[in-house]
């Protein structure tokens, strides 16, 4: 740098700054050399024989300019989450086993919920939800402390994880929960969001907007939820012929079709709408497809590309 440079860095330095709405620092010193040069402001701080003198310096003549980054960084990084739902984390009802539970919303302003009839088939989590997402981590600290005070982390994930896989349905599902669990078993596995599986009631907004005050609440269960880094809510569902057709009588040779029901079709397209509009992001598999051919392979891929789009933002 000389005495040239100086002026030019510090006006490329105050454009930018100007350019984010940010108030350019006031320098101490006007060129590298002179009397109200760097040189002069460097031996006048003591700045010859110490690093502490020099990172004050920094410190005095930049540290608001840093601080300001940092509270724009921020709200951009705040910017990158409006997607998702708004409202407060409540609870999540999930993974029953064997018969399903009863709920009835006391109370659809603050979400009060109760399990009136086999609350002890299914899983209640309450804990405070980071504002992250959460991880399989998290899902089984929360398992060891409520269920498993004494076991270590990976014999506590294992049971989680045959507890969780118990309650699902058919082997469509059971696909899609073995491929994407195995991804736990890997480096940075057990940070990665958690599969919850059959989750009954999810989060305040969507339930509030039911316009329901009281009584049995409607059929409102998905088939996983996951609650990415980004702050993104991720429905997927996996449909069997029973999302949109009504079985028949079986033929001469005990085989059972299945005819189209139009109503069935659109009350699963009504639920999309509902969540969409909630702020939910759906993606729905067809119980063909995963078990056919390559169906494993079909659900590695998407797991891959949906967990690069749903990481934490960076800037």
């Amino acid at each position: 740098m000389d005495d040239e440079n100086v002026p030019v860095v510090m006006k490329a330095h105050r454009t930018v700054l100007e350019r984010l709405a940010l108030k350019p620092p006031v320098w101490p010193f006007r060129t590298f050399d002179g009397p109200r040069g760097f040189g002069t402001y460097w031996r006048a701080n003591g700045m010859s024989g110490s690093w502490q003198a020099r990172r004050d310096c920094i410190e005095h003549i930049l540290g608001s300019t840093r601080d300001a980054l940092e509270d724009l960084q921020e709200l951009e990084y705040e910017r990158r989450f409006t997607k998702g739902p708004s409202g407060a984390f409540k609870n999540l009802i999930f993974a029953a086993d064997g018969v399903k539970p009863d709920l009835v919303l006391r109370d659809a302003v603050n979400n009060e919920v109760e399990i009136v009839r086999h609350a002890d088939v299914c899983l209640v989590f309450t804990d405070p939800l980071p504002h992250h997402g959460l991880t399989w981590r998290q899902m089984v600290a929360w398992w060891q402390k409520n269920h498993q005070p004494d076991a270590d982390e990976r014999t506590a994930a294992d049971d989680l994880y045959r507890r969780l896989y118990r309650s699902l349905d058919s082997v469509p599902e059971q696909l899609l929960m073995i491929t994407y669990c195995a991804r736990y078993a890997e480096d940075g596995g057990f940070d990665l969001p958690a599969l919850i599986p059959q989750v009954y009631l999810h989060y305040d907004p969507y339930t509030r907007k039911s316009g329901k005050q009281s009584g049995a609440l409607p059929r409102q269960r998905m088939d996983f939820l996951l609650l990415a880094p980004d702050r993104s809510r991720i429905v997927l569902e996996v449909d069997g012929v029973q999302h949109y057709g009504r079985p028949n009588p079986p033929d001469e040779k005990g085989r059972v079709t299945h005819t189209a029901v139009p109503r069935l079709y659109a009350e699963m397209v009504a639920e999309d709408r509902r969540l969409r509009l909630a702020g939910y992001e759906i993606y729905r598999f067809g119980g063909w497809e995963l078990t056919a051919p390559g169906g494993r392979q079909l659900l590695e891929d998407f797991f891959t590309t949906l967990l690069a789009r749903h990481q934490k933002p960076t800037l």
